[in-house]
Protein backbone atom coordinates (compact mmCIF):
# COMPACT_ATOMS: atom_id res chain seq x y z
CA UNK A 1 0.00 0.00 0.00
CA UNK A 2 0.93 3.59 -0.87
CA UNK A 3 0.43 6.99 -0.01
CA UNK A 4 -0.45 9.46 -2.20
CA UNK A 5 1.43 12.69 -1.25
CA UNK A 6 1.52 15.74 -3.00
CA UNK A 7 3.10 18.72 -1.61
CA UNK A 8 3.25 22.42 -2.35
CA UNK A 9 6.80 23.35 -3.30
CA UNK A 10 7.69 25.12 0.44
CA UNK A 11 6.39 21.09 1.73
CA UNK A 12 8.73 19.25 -0.81
CA UNK A 13 11.75 22.06 0.33
CA UNK A 14 11.43 21.34 4.24
CA UNK A 15 10.79 17.57 3.26
CA UNK A 16 13.40 16.97 1.22
CA UNK A 17 15.85 18.64 3.61
CA UNK A 18 18.22 15.84 5.76
CA UNK A 19 18.23 18.09 9.09
CA UNK A 20 17.25 15.76 12.38
CA UNK A 21 15.71 18.58 13.78
CA UNK A 22 13.59 21.36 11.46
CA UNK A 23 11.51 24.43 12.14
CA UNK A 24 9.09 26.27 10.41
CA UNK A 25 7.89 29.37 11.07
CA UNK A 26 4.76 29.73 8.91
CA UNK A 27 1.33 31.56 8.30
CA UNK A 28 -2.27 30.70 9.01
CA UNK A 29 -3.28 28.37 6.37
CA UNK A 30 0.07 27.83 4.47
CA UNK A 31 -0.10 24.13 4.74
CA UNK A 32 2.13 23.25 7.48
CA UNK A 33 -0.53 20.85 9.48
CA UNK A 34 -0.16 18.64 5.97
CA UNK A 35 3.06 18.67 6.19
CA UNK A 36 3.16 17.69 9.37
CA UNK A 37 0.52 14.87 9.04
CA UNK A 38 2.52 13.39 6.09
CA UNK A 39 5.85 13.60 8.01
CA UNK A 40 4.21 11.64 10.63
CA UNK A 41 2.49 8.77 8.54
CA UNK A 42 5.78 8.39 6.91
CA UNK A 43 8.06 8.54 9.42
CA UNK A 44 6.00 5.89 11.36
CA UNK A 45 6.14 3.25 8.55
CA UNK A 46 10.01 4.06 8.59
CA UNK A 47 10.60 2.43 11.60
CA UNK A 48 9.94 -1.14 13.72
CA UNK A 49 10.18 0.20 17.24
CA UNK A 50 9.65 3.31 19.36
CA UNK A 51 6.90 5.90 19.07
CA UNK A 52 5.42 8.63 17.12
CA UNK A 53 4.04 11.89 18.57
CA UNK A 54 2.25 14.67 17.14
CA UNK A 55 2.19 17.50 19.91
CA UNK A 56 0.06 20.10 20.21
CA UNK A 57 -0.62 22.87 22.99
CA UNK A 58 -3.57 20.55 24.59
CA UNK A 59 -4.85 17.33 23.62
CA UNK A 60 -7.87 18.95 22.42
CA UNK A 61 -6.09 21.18 19.64
CA UNK A 62 -4.47 18.10 18.87
CA UNK A 63 -7.54 16.08 18.07
CA UNK A 64 -9.14 19.35 16.43
CA UNK A 65 -6.07 20.49 14.12
CA UNK A 66 -4.96 16.20 13.29
CA UNK A 67 -7.20 13.53 14.14
CA UNK A 68 -9.32 13.78 11.08
CA UNK A 69 -6.32 14.74 8.90
CA UNK A 70 -4.29 11.84 9.67
CA UNK A 71 -7.61 9.46 9.22
CA UNK A 72 -7.84 11.07 5.63
CA UNK A 73 -4.27 11.21 4.28
CA UNK A 74 -3.13 7.64 5.91
CA UNK A 75 -6.16 5.38 5.63
CA UNK A 76 -4.40 3.14 3.36
CA UNK A 77 -2.01 2.39 6.03
CA UNK A 78 -4.24 2.78 9.34
CA UNK A 79 -4.88 -0.57 10.79
CA UNK A 80 -7.15 0.77 13.46
CA UNK A 81 -7.85 3.74 15.46
CA UNK A 82 -8.80 4.75 18.89
CA UNK A 83 -10.33 8.30 19.99
CA UNK A 84 -10.62 7.76 23.54
CA UNK A 85 -7.43 7.55 23.92
CA UNK A 86 -6.05 9.58 20.95
CA UNK A 87 -3.96 6.53 18.86
CA UNK A 88 -4.07 5.39 15.17
CA UNK A 89 -1.80 2.43 15.09
CA UNK A 90 -0.35 1.51 11.06
CA UNK A 91 0.02 -2.05 9.33
CA UNK A 92 3.47 -2.19 11.25
CA UNK A 93 2.03 -1.97 14.09
CA UNK A 94 3.57 1.32 14.56
CA UNK A 95 1.02 4.06 16.96
CA UNK A 96 1.01 7.25 16.29
CA UNK A 97 -0.40 8.92 19.45
CA UNK A 98 -1.66 12.94 19.66
CA UNK A 99 -0.92 14.40 22.64
CA UNK A 100 -1.40 17.72 24.59
CA UNK A 101 1.79 19.96 26.23
CA UNK A 102 -0.72 20.98 28.55
CA UNK A 103 -0.32 17.49 30.66
CA UNK A 104 3.61 16.44 29.80
CA UNK A 105 2.89 13.97 32.45
CA UNK A 106 1.69 11.72 30.00
CA UNK A 107 4.96 11.89 28.08
CA UNK A 108 7.15 10.79 30.18
CA UNK A 109 9.21 7.28 30.28
CA UNK A 110 9.00 6.64 26.18
CA UNK A 111 11.30 6.13 23.38
CA UNK A 112 10.38 8.36 20.08
CA UNK A 113 11.76 7.65 16.52
CA UNK A 114 9.85 10.88 15.42
CA UNK A 115 7.85 14.49 16.89
CA UNK A 116 6.11 17.02 15.55
CA UNK A 117 5.16 19.55 17.80
CA UNK A 118 2.60 22.15 16.83
CA UNK A 119 1.95 25.73 17.68
CA UNK A 120 5.05 25.75 19.61
CA UNK A 121 5.05 29.52 20.65
CA UNK A 122 2.02 28.20 22.99
CA UNK A 123 3.84 25.84 24.75
CA UNK A 124 6.12 26.00 27.80
CA UNK A 125 9.91 25.05 26.67
CA UNK A 126 10.11 22.76 29.22
CA UNK A 127 8.06 20.13 27.86
CA UNK A 128 10.68 19.94 25.29
CA UNK A 129 14.26 20.57 27.02
CA UNK A 130 13.51 17.94 29.88
CA UNK A 131 10.94 15.48 28.49
CA UNK A 132 10.76 14.86 24.96
CA UNK A 133 14.55 15.59 24.05
CA UNK A 134 15.51 13.38 26.03
CA UNK A 135 13.14 10.63 24.74
CA UNK A 136 14.38 11.06 21.32
CA UNK A 137 17.91 10.32 22.32
CA UNK A 138 17.81 6.34 22.51
CA UNK A 139 16.37 5.94 18.55
CA UNK A 140 18.05 9.25 17.35
CA UNK A 141 14.71 10.27 16.99
CA UNK A 142 13.76 13.63 14.66
CA UNK A 143 11.61 16.84 15.27
CA UNK A 144 9.56 18.90 13.18
CA UNK A 145 8.51 22.38 14.80
CA UNK A 146 6.10 24.26 13.46
CA UNK A 147 3.87 27.01 13.90
CA UNK A 148 2.62 31.05 13.61
CA UNK A 149 4.92 33.62 16.16
CA UNK A 150 3.85 34.56 18.91
CA UNK A 151 6.41 37.62 20.08
CA UNK A 152 9.70 36.66 20.70
CA UNK A 153 9.84 33.91 22.66
CA UNK A 154 11.37 30.75 22.99
CA UNK A 155 10.29 30.06 19.51
CA UNK A 156 11.82 32.94 18.15
CA UNK A 157 15.03 31.73 20.20
CA UNK A 158 14.62 28.58 18.78
CA UNK A 159 14.16 29.89 15.22
CA UNK A 160 17.45 31.44 15.54
CA UNK A 161 19.27 28.63 17.17
CA UNK A 162 18.20 26.31 14.02
CA UNK A 163 20.16 29.00 11.82
CA UNK A 164 23.42 27.67 13.21
CA UNK A 165 23.53 24.74 15.30
CA UNK A 166 24.51 21.22 13.47
CA UNK A 167 21.36 18.72 12.54
CA UNK A 168 18.81 22.09 12.75
CA UNK A 169 17.57 23.95 10.07
CA UNK A 170 14.85 26.96 10.13
CA UNK A 171 12.22 27.84 7.21
CA UNK A 172 10.14 30.93 6.84
CA UNK A 173 7.06 31.09 5.21
CA UNK A 174 3.61 33.52 4.45
CA UNK A 175 0.24 32.53 3.57
CA UNK A 176 0.95 33.94 0.22
CA UNK A 177 3.81 30.68 0.02
CA UNK A 178 0.43 28.48 -0.45
CA UNK A 179 -0.17 28.85 -4.08
CA UNK A 180 -3.70 27.21 -3.30
CA UNK A 181 -4.96 29.80 -1.70
CA UNK A 182 -6.05 32.64 -3.60
CA UNK A 183 -4.15 35.96 -3.16
CA UNK A 184 -7.21 38.04 -3.25
CA UNK A 185 -8.36 36.71 -0.04
CA UNK A 186 -5.40 36.90 1.71
CA UNK A 187 -5.30 40.69 0.48
CA UNK A 188 -9.09 40.84 1.54
CA UNK A 189 -8.30 39.70 4.95
CA UNK A 190 -5.26 42.22 5.74
CA UNK A 191 -7.98 45.30 5.17
CA UNK A 192 -9.82 43.68 8.13
CA UNK A 193 -7.33 43.28 10.61
CA UNK A 194 -4.63 45.80 12.25
CA UNK A 195 -1.44 45.56 10.79
CA UNK A 196 0.02 44.11 13.52
CA UNK A 197 -2.33 40.83 14.01
CA UNK A 198 -1.55 40.38 9.68
CA UNK A 199 1.92 40.20 9.79
CA UNK A 200 1.28 38.01 12.87
CA UNK A 201 -0.67 35.65 11.55
CA UNK A 202 -0.38 35.70 8.19
CA UNK A 203 2.68 36.87 7.31
CA UNK A 204 4.47 34.83 10.52
CA UNK A 205 6.37 38.06 11.43
CA UNK A 206 8.07 37.53 15.05
CA UNK A 207 7.72 40.85 15.83
CA UNK A 208 6.43 41.42 19.29
CA UNK A 209 3.33 43.64 20.14
CA UNK A 210 4.83 46.94 20.61
CA UNK A 211 3.39 50.75 21.83
CA UNK A 212 3.57 51.97 17.98
CA UNK A 213 6.06 54.06 19.52
CA UNK A 214 7.94 55.01 16.50
CA UNK A 215 6.42 54.53 12.89
CA UNK A 216 7.58 53.07 9.76
CA UNK A 217 6.06 56.00 7.97
CA UNK A 218 8.89 58.38 10.00
CA UNK A 219 11.85 56.97 9.04
CA UNK A 220 13.83 59.16 6.31
CA UNK A 221 17.34 58.00 4.89
CA UNK A 222 19.61 60.62 3.24
CA UNK A 223 23.07 58.87 1.79
CA UNK A 224 24.66 61.79 1.09
CA UNK A 225 26.56 63.61 4.47
CA UNK A 226 25.55 67.17 5.27
CA UNK A 227 27.92 69.74 4.62
CA UNK A 228 27.82 71.36 8.17
CA UNK A 229 27.52 70.03 11.36
CA UNK A 230 29.69 68.28 14.14
CA UNK A 231 29.91 64.36 14.55
CA UNK A 232 29.17 62.93 17.71
CA UNK A 233 29.60 59.08 19.41
CA UNK A 234 27.76 57.51 22.08
CA UNK A 235 28.41 53.90 23.13
CA UNK A 236 26.03 51.86 25.14
CA UNK A 237 28.12 49.41 26.43
CA UNK A 238 26.90 45.47 27.22
CA UNK A 239 29.08 42.61 29.13
CA UNK A 240 32.21 41.77 27.60
CA UNK A 241 32.48 38.16 25.80
CA UNK A 242 34.80 35.87 27.09
CA UNK A 243 37.67 34.76 24.76
CA UNK A 244 38.08 30.94 23.85
CA UNK A 245 34.50 30.61 25.42
CA UNK A 246 31.64 28.92 23.23
CA UNK A 247 28.82 30.42 21.73
CA UNK A 248 26.15 30.63 23.98
CA UNK A 249 22.59 29.80 22.84
CA UNK A 250 20.89 32.63 23.86
CA UNK A 251 20.02 34.74 21.70
CA UNK A 252 18.82 37.25 24.55
CA UNK A 253 22.35 38.80 25.02
CA UNK A 254 22.92 42.76 24.51
CA UNK A 255 25.06 44.24 22.09
CA UNK A 256 27.70 46.75 22.55
CA UNK A 257 26.14 49.72 20.32
CA UNK A 258 28.30 52.51 18.99
CA UNK A 259 26.51 55.66 17.57
CA UNK A 260 27.87 57.81 15.47
CA UNK A 261 25.65 61.03 14.50
CA UNK A 262 26.52 64.09 12.71
CA UNK A 263 23.95 67.16 14.43
CA UNK A 264 23.08 70.16 12.91
CA UNK A 265 20.99 72.46 12.95
CA UNK A 266 18.95 71.27 10.49
CA UNK A 267 18.62 67.78 12.46
CA UNK A 268 20.91 64.20 13.06
CA UNK A 269 21.97 62.09 10.31
CA UNK A 270 22.84 59.17 11.33
CA UNK A 271 26.34 57.87 9.69
CA UNK A 272 26.64 54.06 11.57
CA UNK A 273 25.69 52.16 14.49
CA UNK A 274 28.14 49.92 15.08
CA UNK A 275 27.08 46.98 16.97
CA UNK A 276 28.05 43.39 18.45
CA UNK A 277 29.89 41.56 21.26
CA UNK A 278 33.15 41.99 21.73
CA UNK A 279 35.78 41.06 24.72
CA UNK A 280 37.19 43.98 26.56
CA UNK A 281 40.33 44.99 24.49
CA UNK A 282 38.05 44.63 21.46
CA UNK A 283 35.44 47.00 22.28
CA UNK A 284 38.23 49.72 23.76
CA UNK A 285 39.49 49.43 19.96
CA UNK A 286 36.10 49.63 18.20
CA UNK A 287 35.49 52.89 20.39
CA UNK A 288 39.07 54.17 19.03
CA UNK A 289 39.15 53.47 16.09
CA UNK A 290 35.58 55.04 15.56
CA UNK A 291 36.45 58.62 17.26
CA UNK A 292 39.89 58.01 14.87
CA UNK A 293 38.06 58.44 12.36
CA UNK A 294 35.72 60.76 12.65
CA UNK A 295 37.08 63.16 15.55
CA UNK A 296 33.79 63.83 16.97
CA UNK A 297 33.13 66.75 18.99
CA UNK A 298 32.32 64.61 21.89
CA UNK A 299 32.29 60.68 23.14
CA UNK A 300 30.03 59.55 25.12
CA UNK A 301 29.86 55.91 27.24
CA UNK A 302 26.71 55.18 29.53
CA UNK A 303 28.09 55.24 33.31
CA UNK A 304 28.28 52.15 34.55
CA UNK A 305 30.68 49.24 35.78
CA UNK A 306 31.52 48.11 31.96
CA UNK A 307 32.64 51.90 31.49
CA UNK A 308 35.05 52.13 34.49
CA UNK A 309 36.36 48.45 33.02
CA UNK A 310 36.94 49.51 29.65
CA UNK A 311 38.43 53.22 29.80
CA UNK A 312 41.66 51.16 31.11
CA UNK A 313 42.54 49.71 27.78
CA UNK A 314 40.95 52.49 26.05
CA UNK A 315 43.33 55.02 27.85
CA UNK A 316 46.41 52.58 26.67
CA UNK A 317 45.11 52.96 23.19
CA UNK A 318 44.97 56.99 23.74
CA UNK A 319 48.61 56.76 24.92
CA UNK A 320 50.02 54.40 22.13
CA UNK A 321 48.59 56.16 19.57
CA UNK A 322 48.74 59.93 21.27
CA UNK A 323 45.56 60.60 20.29
CA UNK A 324 43.70 61.94 23.66
CA UNK A 325 40.20 62.93 23.66
CA UNK A 326 37.71 63.48 26.96
CA UNK A 327 34.86 60.65 27.57
CA UNK A 328 31.60 62.13 28.93
CA UNK A 329 29.31 60.25 31.48
CA UNK A 330 25.75 59.20 30.06
CA UNK A 331 23.63 59.04 32.69
CA UNK A 332 19.97 58.30 32.46
CA UNK A 333 19.69 61.67 34.16
CA UNK A 334 16.67 60.09 36.64
CA UNK A 335 14.31 58.65 33.80
CA UNK A 336 13.10 54.96 33.18
CA UNK A 337 15.09 53.79 29.76
CA UNK A 338 11.50 54.26 28.00
CA UNK A 339 11.06 58.00 29.14
CA UNK A 340 14.35 58.69 28.41
CA UNK A 341 14.09 56.83 24.36
CA UNK A 342 10.78 58.95 23.55
CA UNK A 343 12.05 61.92 24.56
CA UNK A 344 15.48 61.70 22.65
CA UNK A 345 13.62 60.20 19.72
CA UNK A 346 9.89 60.17 18.68
CA UNK A 347 9.11 64.27 18.21
CA UNK A 348 12.69 63.96 16.07
CA UNK A 349 11.75 60.98 14.03
CA UNK A 350 8.11 61.92 13.62
CA UNK A 351 9.07 65.29 12.48
CA UNK A 352 11.31 64.41 10.04
CA UNK A 353 14.85 66.22 11.31
CA UNK A 354 16.20 62.37 11.96
CA UNK A 355 18.21 60.74 8.65
CA UNK A 356 19.36 57.56 8.33
CA UNK A 357 22.88 57.04 6.29
CA UNK A 358 21.75 53.63 4.38
CA UNK A 359 24.09 50.85 5.57
CA UNK A 360 23.79 47.30 7.16
CA UNK A 361 22.85 48.27 10.32
CA UNK A 362 19.23 49.79 9.52
CA UNK A 363 17.38 46.53 9.52
CA UNK A 364 18.70 46.22 13.39
CA UNK A 365 17.89 49.52 14.12
CA UNK A 366 14.38 49.88 12.72
CA UNK A 367 13.50 46.27 14.25
CA UNK A 368 14.31 47.51 17.92
CA UNK A 369 12.60 51.15 17.02
CA UNK A 370 9.71 49.39 15.81
CA UNK A 371 9.16 47.10 18.51
CA UNK A 372 10.57 49.26 21.45
CA UNK A 373 9.64 48.75 24.29
CA UNK A 374 9.00 45.15 23.83
CA UNK A 375 11.37 43.51 27.25
CA UNK A 376 11.64 40.71 24.70
CA UNK A 377 13.59 42.63 21.95
CA UNK A 378 16.96 44.10 21.84
CA UNK A 379 17.26 48.07 22.33
CA UNK A 380 21.28 48.17 22.48
CA UNK A 381 21.26 50.70 18.96
CA UNK A 382 17.78 52.52 19.78
CA UNK A 383 19.98 53.10 23.25
CA UNK A 384 22.89 54.52 21.94
CA UNK A 385 21.32 56.83 19.51
CA UNK A 386 18.77 57.96 21.90
CA UNK A 387 21.97 58.98 24.24
CA UNK A 388 23.26 61.76 21.72
CA UNK A 389 20.65 63.82 22.59
CA UNK A 390 22.71 64.63 25.98
CA UNK A 391 25.69 64.90 24.17
CA UNK A 392 24.71 67.43 20.73
CA UNK A 393 25.83 70.73 21.59
CA UNK A 394 23.46 72.71 18.73
CA UNK A 395 22.22 76.07 19.59
CA UNK A 396 18.69 76.40 18.18
CA UNK A 397 16.86 79.97 16.61
CA UNK A 398 14.05 80.73 17.80
CA UNK A 399 11.53 83.42 16.75
CA UNK A 400 10.40 84.06 20.12
CA UNK A 401 11.93 85.48 23.22
CA UNK A 402 12.51 83.51 26.63
CA UNK A 403 12.51 85.06 30.46
CA UNK A 404 13.88 82.92 32.75
CA UNK A 405 13.06 79.77 32.09
CA UNK A 406 15.66 77.48 30.94
CA UNK A 407 15.17 76.78 26.74
CA UNK A 408 13.51 73.03 26.29
CA UNK A 409 13.95 71.65 22.86
CA UNK A 410 10.79 72.11 20.39
CA UNK A 411 11.48 69.27 18.53
CA UNK A 412 12.35 66.59 21.08
CA UNK A 413 9.60 67.96 23.20
CA UNK A 414 11.10 68.43 26.58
Amino acid sequence: MNLDINLLDWQQEVWSDNSRFKVVAAGRRTGKSRLAAYLLLVKALQTTKGHVFYVAPTQGQARDIMWNLLLELGNEVIKNSHVNNMQITLINDIIISLKGADRPETMRGISLYYLVMDEYADMKPEVWETILRPALTDLKGGCLFIGTPIGRNHFYDLYLQAQEADNYKSWHYTSYDNNLLEKEEIDAAKKSMSSYAFRQEFMASFEARGSEMFKEEWVSFEEKEPTGGEYYIAVDLAGFAELNKPKTKNKRLDNTAIAVVKVSENGWWVRDIIHGRWDLNQTAEKIFQVVREYEPASVGIEKGIAKQAVISPLTDLMRQYNRYFRVEELTHGNKSKTDRVMWALQGRFENGVIKLNKGSWNEVLLDELFQFPDILTHDDCVDALAYIDQLQKVSYQYDYEVDDHELLDSVAGY
